[in-house]
């Protein structure tokens, strides 16, 4: 036979924003080996007769540095034709790890990441199977995983690695960042895709200190990306926040070379006094003159659910500082304290515009004390109780053992702004946060959401420009060499969708997460065939491949499979 696969009869969109073709794909050895017409003959032909045939999508920010040592499958970001993804964005990660430290690494991703501790110690168990990062590439490897994985150096474990629990409170001395440097130099000659690291307020960790990266004077940050430009590869992944803005980012791209992105871009952000205007007026000014900044951009509103037993949302403000380091009974007493709940109502009266639209749009999600309010805006139950939103909200987190849950827009609420991102040519898709706020939100399936909204419904973007934007834009801003492309020779990663049906279906709450911990999740639709490294993966919105057998993912050590 000529072919492994022969994708047949569908209209070719080749990831490079150039005009879609009808033409048939060849496949051979996991990469594409021929396209056009009248292919020769196949072990196995997929008709995609009026279907779009695209790239695998590329999802740059995704958090499943754990999830990925229990779910090999990485659900879900497959069901929505994401085939390659990046790990240890915003500087967190697993690795390096302590032994001894494993639990600080848990319970910071449980603060910052709002990941399931139960989850989290059931998944990982007691023996990790790695402790640096090179063993870390190893051990993922070694698993085997459905689609295909990058990983970036986070600053988070390495700065706790090194430090120890200190990490959270100072700068490091002159031997420890000698000794993070060789750790990242070490990280990038064996695999890293780059280094990560955050600033950002409402990172907040273990005990409820800053997480480590956030204790970081930029001179450390400078000292340890400045291995990039020694090694001769790799970039650089970051949030923004006080000692980390648009100026020390212009200052890292001109001493490195290296290609910068940074979350995230976005419309009216709630916790961010500054418009995103000025910010993409400085973006595009940086690009303009040839330093390599890409802000990420997300095509859907950022829409939290949280709990007052952990409200992520609300800790990067400094009177939630108390909270953040209490125990359950801890926040329990500190939610019926008058003089708390004076210093919050006054934070919501009195609130910049943006904050302010945000916490009037506060949705009641679910409250077992009340049914018949869920759904309904907090402010709208509170003015016919006749009290404050803000008392109304803390009394039924007490009523329910702080299990009700509110649903807060944090940014991109306003379509009009978000389509000017969109379109903005210096912007990279990005901010999925796939396996990280599982019970909070559900960013990815983003991409399907992008193909059925963006395109279809809004006809804000043409399908060639939404597909160049999910597969060669983020690939080469990340350094992902091999795939994002429909050519000859590139890793055979392809979707097969139908443009009319395409896209992320509604949110449902399951518990399907070890230790019985739930998330949220979406059905892609539409999807009707998921290739990766020229292996069938999903057909028709299924698994074709068992999660226990050989799967075809591969680790990306410096951008490309081995």
């Amino acid at each position: 036979m000529e072919f492994d696969l022969k994708i047949t009869g569908g209209t070719v969109i080749d990831g490079t924003g150039n005009p879609r073709y009808a033409g048939d794909i060849g496949i051979r050895g996991g990469r594409i080996v021929a396209i056009g017409e009248g292919l020769g003959a196949a072990r196995e032909t997929l008709d995609a007769a009026g279907k779009v045939v695209a790239p695998g999508f590329v999802d740059i920010h995704t958090h499943y540095d754990a999830q990925i040592m229990w779910d090999r499958m990485l659900t879900i970001s497959p069901w929505h034709g994401v085939t390659t993804v990046v790990l240890g964005n915003c500087g967190f990660g697993i690795a390096p790890t302590r032994k001894a430290h494993r639990p600080l690494i848990v319970r910071t991703l449980e603060k910052v990441e709002g990941m399931s501790v139960a989850a989290l110690e059931s998944g990982l168990g007691e023996d990790w199977g790695f402790e640096t990062f090179p063993e870390y590439l190893d051990r993922i490897e070694a698993k085997g995983v459905a689609i295909n994985v990058g990983v970036l150096l986070g600053h988070t474990p390495l700065r706790l690695y090194v430090m120890g629990e200190t990490a959270t409170e100072r700068p490091a001395e002159a031997d420890e960042i000698a000794r993070m440097r060789a750790l990242v130099k070490e990280a990038l000659q064996c695999g890293a895709l780059g280094f990560a690291t955050s600033k950002l307020p409402g990172h907040v960790g273990f005990e409820g200190r800053p997480v480590p990266s956030r204790a970081a004077p930029f001179d450390e940050l400078r000292e340890l990306v400045g291995v990039i430009p020694e090694v001769g590869h790799g970039m650089i992944q970051t949030t923004l926040g006080p000692g980390l803005l648009l100026d020390q980012i212009e200052q890292l791209a001109r001493e490195t070379g290296a290609r910068i992105s940074w979350t995230a871009l976005l419309a009216g952000s709630a916790f961010g006094k500054s418009s995103h205007q000025e910010q993409l007026a400085r973006s595009r000014d940086m690009l303009q003159r040839g330093l390599p900044v890409f802000p990420q951009v997300s095509p859907r509103p950022l829409n939290f659910e949280f709990q007052f037993r952990e409200p992520l949302i609300l800790e990067g403000m400094s009177l939630f500082k108390p909270v953040s380091a209490a125990d359950f009974d801890g926040k329990r007493r500190i939610y019926q304290d008058p003089a708390f709940r004076a210093a919050f109502r006054d934070r919501f009266d009195n609130a910049w515009p943006a904050l302010a639209q945000a916490f009037n749009m506060i949705v009641i999600a679910e409250c077992a004390a009340d049914r018949g309010i869920e759904e309904r805006r907090l402010v709208d139950v509170a003015a016919e109780r006749g009290v404050h939103p803000v008392d109304l909200a803390l009394d039924l987190a007490l009523a329910t053992g702080l299990e009700a849950r509110f649903r807060m827009p944090v940014a991109n609420h306003d379509e009009s702004e978000v389509a000017g991102l969109l379109l903005d040519p210096g912007m990279v898709l990005g901010l999925s946060d796939a396996g990280a706020h599982a019970s909070q939100l559900c960013d990815a399936c983003q991409a399907t959401y992008l193909l059925g909204h963006w395109v279809r419904e809004k006809q804000a973007l043409s399908l060639e420009t939404a597909i160049r934007m999910l597969t060669s834009r983020p690939a080469d801003v990340f350094g992902i060499r091999d795939r994002g492309r429909l050519a000859k020779g590139m890793a055979a990663d392809i979707v097969v969708f139908d443009p009319d049906t395409v896209g992320a279906g509604p949110l449902k709450r399951v518990r399907d997460l070890p230790g019985d911990a739930e998330r949220l999740v979406s059905e892609a639709e539409g999807v009707d065939a998921v290739i990766v490294n020229g292996v069938v993966l999903r057909r028709a919105g299924r698994d074709v491949i068992a999660p226990d057998h050989p799967l075809p993912g591969r680790l990306l050590r410096h951008g490309r499979a081995a």
